[in-house]
């Protein structure tokens, strides 16, 4: 899987809802004038490319930016009007710089820099898949009470999950969505709390809900699996079990059914919208949008990117809806001056450029009110991998880490989940941290069923357990070398945030 998140959440001492504010503008159409009456472009001037549009929301606006974008040469995809959001398909090589002139247009751009083919994740590193052999030695070991191969996923232990599904393991009413690669609802752990009437595959930037359409493409494509075991694996006696077994999980497929597996703009926009619409309560966002690992605000292309998903995941949180995102695997110090990145555009030739990641977004888990999520390992400290920063992480939850190692059977600091066709796995990355918290937020919401999303981001802040900034300097894989700096103090720093979340706490 190609990608892990990053995140940067202030902008100075400025929120990021203000700076976004300010560098979006957010006004009315920032274009000129419409192109001259009679200058229709040609539709098949260039390679189709996907692009959003974004308008206000008024119909008359929506209705002549459409006559407009069949003028320049594009086609409707699908048309998100409570948002102003219009994604299209065009061949026409001046298709953006002729829909940012229109009136009406606050922002367009293209969401890819390859053509359209016939999505990223935050995961570090391959999967490591139980044998049968494996599977057999460990369940024969388990405990009374627990699941088969429970006594391998200390990160239940590590925040108190184990004990938390005794008293309350999570409410039938409440539904995390995963937006990812798709979920094997097939998988036994899974089928028992999976809802099939939240799911759907927004890959091609337009919702389609026929049956099974939410699967993953191939059993490579395992990672949304992965992340759905980890939130609501059933207790059911067979394999593994969730941090919060008694909700329900739902599937929202973004990645590409090819290898690359990228999260374009326009799938992730119409995960959003779906997921508001659906009575989602909590999203699960463990990717960056693809094609760029920071989207500047002084890219035309970029600013459109961040302006749409924006506008979606804010019609979700004014849905009830709280999106959760991870942090990444880059070991980026989000509130760092600069930050030099080396994979984008990650579809095409990637070049290396220096970006301000006050300036430059990680999105969605920069955008406001997104929970950004830091991953520890078993002994309760920043994982080697995940990226940080004073003021931009929210929280943290166990992602694992091969070099903290458990005393558990099979020593695997990694975290334990769900895979494709009745398999499990071993993942490590801020991928997987990102499903503890959005689980734990689940059962927040089942104990609190009228709670908003920034009431549930609050308690998350407020019952976590923050170890504060290690006191010698941090060498996360163990090579003598100083590999991040924690900035902060008990309460909330950059490593952390405000935390490592707390299921036990959540419950009670």
């Amino acid at each position: 899987m190609a990608h892990l998140r990053s995140r940067r959440r202030l902008a100075l001492a400025v929120p990021v809802v203000l700076s976004l504010t300010a560098s979006l503008g957010f006004l009315p159409s920032a274009a000129s004038a419409a192109p001259a009456a009679g200058t229709v472009a040609r539709a098949a001037d260039g390679p189709s490319l996907a692009y959003v549009v974004n308008t206000r929301t008024d119909h008359r606006t929506i209705e002549s930016v459409q006559r407009e974008i069949a003028r320049n040469g594009g086609t409707v995809v699908a048309a998100y009007d409570r948002i102003g959001v219009i994604v299209v398909h065009s061949a026409n090589p001046d298709f953006g710089a002729r829909m940012r002139a229109v009136r009406g247009v606050d922002s367009a751009g293209a969401t890819r820099t390859a053509p359209l083919s016939a999505a990223g994740t935050t995961d570090e590193g391959a999967a490591q898949v139980l044998s049968r052999a494996e599977r057999a030695r460990l369940a024969a070991g388990a405990a009374a009470g627990e699941e088969p191969l429970e006594a391998d996923q200390w990160d239940l232990r590590a925040i108190g999950a184990d004990r938390a599904a005794q008293i309350n393991p999570g409410s039938r009413n409440v539904t995390v969505g995963v937006i990812d690669t798709g979920v094997d609802d097939t998988h036994p752990d899974i089928a028992p709390n999976f809802s099939a009437s939240q799911s759907a595959s927004c890959v091609s930037g337009k919702a389609d809900t026929t049956y099974g359409a939410w699967r993953p493409a191939d059993a490579d494509h395992y990672h949304g699996t992965h992340v759905a075991g980890e939130i609501a694996a059933a207790r059911n006696g067979i394999g593994v079990a969730g941090v919060a077994p008694g909700v329900k999980v739902a599937s929202i497929t973004v990645a590409q059914p090819d290898a690359t597996s990228l999260f374009y703009p326009e799938s992730v926009v119409c995960a959003f919208v779906f997921a508001a619409d659906h009575g989602i309560e909590i999203t699960n966002n463990s990717y960056y949008v693809d094609p760029w690992l920071y989207n500047c605000m002084d890219d035309p292309d970029q600013r459109a990117i961040v302006d749409a998903v924006n506008r979606a995941q804010l019609y979700a949180q004014r849905k009830g809806t709280l999106n959760v995102a991870s942090a990444g695997n880059s070991n980026h110090d989000l509130d760092a001056d600069a930050i030099v990145d080396e994979s984008s555009p990650d579809d095409s030739t990637a070049q290396t450029r220096t970006i301000d990641p006050h300036e430059c977004f990680d999105v969605p888990t920069q955008l406001p009110g997104v929970v950004t999520v830091s991953a520890v390992g078993v002994k309760g400290t920043k994982s080697y991998y995940s990226s940080y920063g004073q003021g931009v992480v929210d929280v943290a939850g166990p992602g694992g880490d091969k070099y903290q190692i458990p005393d558990t059977p099979s020593k695997n600091g990694r975290i334990l989940s769900t895979m494709p066709n009745n398999q499990y796995g071993f993942l490590q990355g801020t991928s997987m941290a990102s499903p503890h918290v959005a689980a734990v937020a689940a059962l927040l919401k089942s104990a609190h069923p009228y709670a908003t999303p920034a009431q549930l981001r609050a308690l998350l802040k407020a019952e976590a357990d923050n170890p504060g900034c290690p006191a010698e300097p941090y060498d996360g894989n163990g090579d003598g070398v100083v590999d991040a700096t924690c900035v902060g103090g008990k309460r909330v720093n950059g490593f952390y945030g405000f935390g490592v979340v707390n299921a036990l706490r959540a419950v009670r």
